[in-house]
């Protein structure tokens, strides 16, 4: 078996020089990290994992630990986590905290013990155990999807939003609302007013970063069609009370309700648990009121499915009964008749840039925390009533 030191002499360099390419702790000459390279390739050496996280601290490993990874947009999450780590060599552990506080606490307990370089969460709606297991063991990581309460907010000026150079806003610390949540007390937010700095969190909070799509402005775009539609009743299906991704979306919906002049009705809101159970009965409840809605929004694609059953089961057709737009697109969304009008969310982006966020605190752990807000698309099709034309896919935000 060759070792590392053939590696050296057939490469004409020192071990440490090998050492350097393997694990990249020193900058190497382009043709030197290449012959290394070759070399490796040439006598089949295969580098002892455990033997240099004995010596580097690193496992050059990440946890990974997502809900429901058998729904389309956390699979696609997936897969842009895996490309992301694989790219720059660290390999990734994966669990799934079923939505469960406890459970989650668990998971991510047994995913540090493993010794995991950091960990990518996408955090349940009582995170409360979970950011104290992260906080007494000083462990980086990453929340996707679900941004947290109690980590710090940036000033922020809604008006001009400072945006990375692929386009996606960024702030230097977690916690951001948008502006149509504020408007209306909901999303994961602080409570502070534009503009204004809120108070201090607890430390362990400031390690955090945190990446989602834009939630709001989306949901309210949807709405926003709707009603340019005609519609008037506007049912809202949403998602599992105290994610931040929930709150967010209602505060979209309400935004939007103001925009157009219409009254907000708590009786047309109704939550679905974020599941395609919960939906069908939410969408059931929004059916049997004295005046249902003609139009329904639905907050997520397993939602979706289950709004879906309830109107076939009830003889209801879309969009002649009832209008239908969907937060989520996902592949077979175009197959359905009538096609979904959809918000497409940059799913493997948000797992890529969660990926370059960790790999980031562990380079610099004290560079001040991060909140990246990245934008979705609008994918116009045809169960909101609209004529049939091709697929119309623009950036809401």
């Amino acid at each position: 078996m060759a070792t590392m030191t053939d590696v050296a002499r057939s490469a004409g360099v020192s071990v440490a020089t090998v050492s350097h390419v393997l694990n990249g702790t020193r900058p190497v000459l382009p043709h030197t990290r290449q012959a290394v390279l070759d070399a490796i390739d040439e006598l089949g050496y295969t580098p002892n994992t455990l033997a240099r996280s004995l010596v580097t601290s690193r496992t050059r490993s990440i946890g990974l630990a997502v809900s429901a990874i058998s729904n389309p947009y956390f699979t696609e999450i997936l897969q842009g986590v895996e490309a992301a780590a694989l790219e720059h060599g660290y390999s990734l552990l994966i669990a799934d905290p079923h939505d469960d506080p406890e459970h989650e606490r668990k998971v991510v307990q047994l995913l540090h013990e493993r010794r995991v370089d950091g960990l990518i969460v996408a955090p349940s709606a009582d995170p409360r155990e979970l950011l104290a297991l992260l906080g007494r063991h000083g462990v980086p990581t990453v929340f996707l999807d679900r941004l947290v309460d109690g980590i710090p907010e940036p000033t922020v000026t809604h008006r001009r939003k400072a945006t990375s150079r692929d386009g996606a806003q960024e702030d230097s610390a977690a916690g951001r609302a948008t502006k149509a949540g504020r408007a209306t007390g909901a999303g994961h937010a602080t409570g502070a007013e534009d503009g204004v700095e809120p108070g201090e969190s607890s430390a362990a909070a400031f390690r955090f970063d945190q990446v989602c799509a834009e939630n709001a402005e989306p949901m309210a775009d949807l709405v926003t069609h709707l009603a340019q539609l005609g519609h008037r009743r506007i049912g809202l299906v949403a998602g599992l009370p105290g994610l931040s991704t929930t709150s967010e979306r209602i505060g979209g919906y309400r935004h939007a309700l103001a925009a157009a002049g219409l009254p907000y009705d708590e009786r047309l809101v109704v939550h679905g648990d974020s599941a395609a159970e919960g939906a069908e009965r939410a969408t059931a409840a929004l059916l049997t009121l004295a005046a249902p809605p003609t139009a329904l929004v639905t907050a997520n694609n397993a939602m979706t499915i289950g709004a879906l059953r309830t109107l076939r089961t009830r003889g209801l057709s879309v969009p002649e009964d009832l209008a239908l737009a969907c937060f989520d697109d996902f592949p077979w969304a175009e197959l359905f008749s009538p096609r979904l009008t959809a918000v497409s969310q940059p799913s493997r982006e948000i797992g890529a840039r969660a990926v370059r966020l960790l790999l980031d605190r562990l380079e610099a752990p004290d560079r001040p925390p991060r909140t990246v807000r990245l934008p979705c698309a609008f994918v116009h099709r045809t169960s909101c009533g609209c004529p049939d034309t091709p697929s119309q896919k623009g950036t809401l935000s």
